[in-house]
């Protein structure tokens, strides 16, 4: 709708949760949100009733319908809303402003800056207005099954009833130097969608007349029509899949999207590599752009940056039959320090034996060696939190010819700023540890995939409990070579990948590949994980979960069949009752690892070879 020579959207009443979508559509890779962001937003807001309150923008977590955010307006004030945790309970926090006049009918543009303790909010690029609240906005907000709400708190009561022109959500403290200053700071645009950038009509001076685009707006149904200037401005209702479009010069531009569906898979990049590939990382460098890792079998790994919607070369790292990659960061904002650790299997050239810590220099841009760590035949490295210290646990398969060996739990130091031996734990042919959360519990799965005998032998999951990861329940695996945890809604799931049967005592047969690997879920009344599916894996050495839309999928890396590495990898779709059903079938060549990425362009997952040196992308259509 045109008013003031502004273009801006009107929002249903009939349908609050139309403008929706769920929180890890933006949060894919950490479901928690910023500590410090701004919120811009441009409205003309009609008078109102003295005591009615209208919300521009909440995020609500649906299960139990509670509001985790939210930004909603009266008369006379402003409220940004969020939820406060602590041991005591859950409680919502209000920091309010005084209106600053939104309600006369005029169009404003408003920043507010979360920083902290520090809530500031700037109107039309005046004078900021800053509280300093006593309860500061939470460190660590979960939005995991939350729901973005535009216009509304999920009903039809306090639906936003004025215009809109921009909404947007972006990380860091303060936006208004984005904005301002401005010739007209009332329209000050950050990122305004196509449709309301230009008019269809030159607005004539009196305001009251109703422009061609208001009177002559038609909504044509059916199949896609053409996109040319006899249709511009025009509707397409496409009820296949519930979306509306408009006319923009000659494309379809989405105004009510459809929901997001996985359709089909396709190959988009063929990533030739230095070597055979164990491992892949995918990660996000912060100004620096996305990137892989690659853990090569030969003395070269290599790091490819994402440019122009492919994967290019970006830097080469000398490694020892490396296994995988960790990237993780400590530190907050512009004092954070970036590594990436590597898992090396084989000692160098001089005999000597570790695994190597690197860390992102800001100045060349690159990866630099940090620290040396002391490990055996290395499989795998996990890093993470608890209680605001940092850990990296290395899960060591052998010494010699001894699979019956500790793995070591490392804590940083701030003091030194280096890793130092914290705990070891007992393991046999350790492949690879899985850290999680439930509530205040922190967890520690091993995969233990061989103990010089035989494969059929216990994986353990610890809890952390007194300053210590003490054991919390044992699972039989058989060649356990990967644990993947995952959440959907309130359900925690943990599942592993069980690569083979093998015993000295007898004979390998082929088929000892091609055997069950296990999801398992948390029940929390008996406080243990309960076997809930069995899957037919062949030699399964990865699992990753990842959702497309509102869908959630697990992909399984099959890599041999006790005749041939050429095997096909399964993508399997959450289907509620009936657990995970395959719905696609991938061709792969001795899969090793799958990672799930996504970009503005769409959703991705990647897969290494440890049999031949050429890693493919994969781009997930959606219909």
């Amino acid at each position: 709708m045109q008013v003031q020579g502004a273009r801006g959207l009107q929002l249903s009443a009939a349908a609050p949760h139309a403008l929706s979508f769920p929180a890890s559509r933006i949060f894919f890779r950490c479901d928690l949100f910023p500590e410090e962001f701004s919120i811009v937003v441009t409205l003309r807001v009609p008078s109102l009733p003295p005591k009615k309150n209208e919300y521009l923008l909440t995020v609500v977590a649906e299960e139990r319908d509670s509001l985790l955010l939210g930004l909603r307006y009266s008369p006379t004030q402003l409220h940004f809303l969020f939820l406060s945790e602590d041991g005591a309970g859950a409680w919502q926090t209000r920091v309010s402003f005084r209106s600053p006049a939104l309600v006369d009918g005029q169009w404003h543009v408003l920043v507010l800056a979360v920083s902290e303790g520090s809530f500031s909010l700037t109107t039309d690029c005046g004078p900021a207005v800053d509280i300093m609240a006593d309860m500061p906005f939470p460190a660590t907000l979960s939005v995991r099954g939350a729901r973005f709400f535009i216009g509304s708190r999920r009903r039809t009561k306090g639906r936003f009833t004025g215009l809109v022109r921009q909404l947007v959500l972006l990380p860091g403290s303060d936006a208004t130097p984005r904005l301002c200053p401005c010739m007209n700071p009332e329209l000050a645009v950050l990122s305004i969608p196509a449709i309301l950038h230009g008019l269809t009509g030159k607005p004539e001076d009196n305001e009251v007349l109703k422009y061609p685009y208001e009177t002559d707006m038609k909504v044509t149904l059916g199949p896609r029509p053409p996109c040319t200037k006899a249709e511009d401005a025009q509707f397409w209702f496409d009820a296949s899949r519930k979306g509306l479009y408009l006319c923009v010069g000659s494309e379809w531009v989405s105004v009510l999207a459809a929901k997001e569906r996985l359709d089909y898979v396709e190959e988009h990049q063929r990533l030739f590599t230095n070597s055979e590939t164990l491992g892949i990382e995918v990660f996000v460098i912060p100004e620096a752009g996305l990137f892989v890792a690659t853990a090569n079998w030969k003395t070269t790994s290599a790091i490819y940056k994402w440019t122009d919607g492919k994967f290019a070369s970006y830097q080469d790292i000398p490694t020892h039959q490396a296994q995988s990659w960790r990237h993780f960061t400590i530190g907050k904002k512009a004092s954070s320090c970036i590594f990436l650790a590597v898992a090396n299997f084989e000692p160098n050239e001089k005999g000597q034996e570790f695994s190597v810590i690197y860390k992102w220099s800001q100045r060349r841009l690159r990866f630099t060696p940090y620290q040396r760590v002391p490990t055996h035949s290395a499989r795998d490295w996990e890093a993470f939190e608890v209680a605001g210290e940092h850990f990296l646990a290395v899960a060591n398969h052998r010494e010699g010819d001894n699979h019956n060996i500790d793995s070591v739990i490392y804590k940083w130091n701030p003091g030194t700023r280096l890793f130092e031996a914290n705990q070891t734990i007992a393991t046999s042919g350790a492949y690879d540890w899985e850290f999680f959360t439930v509530g205040p519990y922190a967890f520690l799965a091993v995969a233990n995939a061989f103990n010089g005998t035989s494969t059929r032998l216990q994986s353990h999951l610890y809890v952390r409990l007194g300053g210590s990861f003490q054991l919390f329940q044992s699972f039989l695996t058989f060649g356990a070579a990967d644990w993947e945890v995952f959440y959907i809604g309130e359900r925690v799931f943990l599942a592993v990948a069980n690569s083979h049967r093998y015993d000295v005592e007898m004979r390998v047969q082929n088929d000892s590949y091609v055997i069950n690997s296990v999801i398992y879920e948390l029940n929390v009344t008996a406080q243990t994980f309960v076997r809930f599916q069995e899957i037919r894996t062949c030699s399964a050495l990865d699992w990753e979960f990842f959702s497309v839309g509102e869908d959630y999928f697990l992909v399984v890396a099959n890599s041999f069949d006790g005749n041939t590495f050429s095997v096909n990898s399964i993508i399997y779709r959450w289907q509620g009752y009936e657990g995970f059903v395959a719905v696609h079938s991938l061709p792969t060549f001795g899969c090793r690892d799958w990672e799930a990425f996504r970009t503005a362009a769409g959703s991705y997952l990647v897969y290494s070879s440890a049999k031949e040196p050429l890693s493919r992308v994969l781009k997930l259509r959606t219909g």
